[in-house]
């Protein structure tokens, strides 16, 4: 009698050596469609991306065109409003619809751009204070201690109101001032990924620091990355928006929604539209972002996923 010494595999193995074979498209789409709330997130973000890319092309009126011949009209459903401006228009006589169309660029913009810097300058002071440790970490770490004793606002508005305001001033403040919450994770992640047996492998092999740095942490702790800027966009966009609404952002005639929440907060009582729709658009966007970046945290947890290979 032979007996059969080979290992049986369990549900999960045998559940978990499919979905390694299944491409990686095929299965964050599986993934996506059992999301309601990502699916949602990723159907509003790709609208107002669209809207943003094609602006000039959907956008009914010019959103910087004065007309004095309709100011103040209300939106279509109203009475005195009419269908050639959907939404209303302003005490200058300009299509609000046009001007929220116009102002998710901005946003987008400002959001995305923000990251990039934020996310550059946190991911690389998380791998170096993670790895390196010593005074190097202990550095980094009381200075980013001394960023988190400062509200951000409060930095942004003093170095905005040193430099000026403009697009690219506000986009460098905002990525000066967000760095914080991606390098106290980012060294995390490496602080735990460094204890790992193919970075000690690495070590031994004579594999220069920087190399580690750059082929082994950075790609493990992407995912992570992409998380954090993701749901950060959201934050950015409100930032950017508050600054606005103060006068310390976007300067006209550039559109911006906060902006047009400034201009529309002396007409509330009167003229409520002007002020409603921008802030629905700003409330819609950031919900959207927030929930892709939600389920993007959900996929991308290595607890969920079996682990990094």
């Amino acid at each position: 009698m032979t007996i059969n010494t080979q290992k049986i595999s369990s549900p999960v193995q045998v559940s978990y050596e499919i979905e390694k074979k299944i491409s990686p498209i095929k299965r964050w789409s599986k993934l996506l469609l059992k999301s309601r709330t990502g699916l949602a997130g990723l159907i509003i973000v790709l609208l107002v991306i669209l809207l943003a890319i094609f602006a000039p092309a959907i956008s009914p009126h010019d959103p910087a065109k004065v007309n004095s011949a309709n100011i103040l009209k209300p939106p279509f459903w109203m009475e005195g409003g009419s269908l050639e401006f959907i939404l209303g228009t302003d005490n200058l006589g300009r299509d609000v619809l046009s001007r929220i169309i116009y102002g998710s660029r901005v946003s987008l913009l400002v959001g995305i751009c923000a990251v990039i810097v934020s996310g550059a300058i946190g991911a690389f002071l998380g791998i170096i204070s993670g790895f390196l440790g010593g005074w190097v970490d202990a550095l980094i770490m009381r200075i980013t201690d001394a960023f988190l004793a400062l509200p951000s606002i409060l930095i942004m508005l003093v170095l905005i109101g040193v430099f000026g305001p403009s697009l690219t001033t506000l986009i460098l403040v905002m990525g000066f001032t967000d760095w914080v919450s991606y390098t106290r994770l980012v060294r995390g992640e490496v602080l735990s990924l460094k204890e790992r047996d193919f970075i000690r492998a690495a070590h031994s092999i004579g594999t220069k620091k920087s190399s580690i740095m750059t082929k082994h942490l950075l790609p493990n702790v992407f995912s992570t990355f992409i998380v954090i800027s993701t749901l950060n966009v959201a934050s950015a966009i409100i930032s950017e928006s508050s600054l606005s609404f103060l006068g310390l952002g976007i300067q006209p005639p550039t559109v911006s929604w906060g902006y047009m929440l400034s201009e529309g907060q002396a007409y509330l009582s009167t003229s409520w539209w002007i002020a409603t729709f921008p802030g629905i658009a700003i409330t819609i966007t950031v919900i959207g972002i927030t929930f892709l970046g939600d389920w993007l945290r959900d996929v991308m947890d290595p607890f969920q996923q079996g682990g990094r290979s």
